[in-house]
């Protein structure tokens, strides 16, 4: 058993991350290609009807998708 945190078996299907990953400029994180990029802020929802309430969801999902955390489609 090796004390390594971090580390790629051998055939190089599977990474495994115990330690940290960071991605430092210019490096990018890609979902099948994609680039993944922090999500904008949403404000914590103060909405006072469901009507409200989806309005605030759908912002979060949008934001999700721009991100590249979420497939639009």
């Amino acid at each position: 058993m090796s004390n390594v945190k971090n580390y790629t078996e051998q055939g190089g299907e599977k990474t495994v991350i115990g330690g940290s990953l960071d991605i430092v400029e210019g490096g990018k994180l890609l979902f099948n290609g994609a680039e993944a990029k922090p999500v904008v802020n949403q404000a914590d929802s103060t909405a006072a009807d469901v009507a409200s309430l989806v309005t605030d969801f759908n912002a979060l999902l949008a934001k999700l998708k721009a991100a590249g955390l979420m497939d639009a489609e």
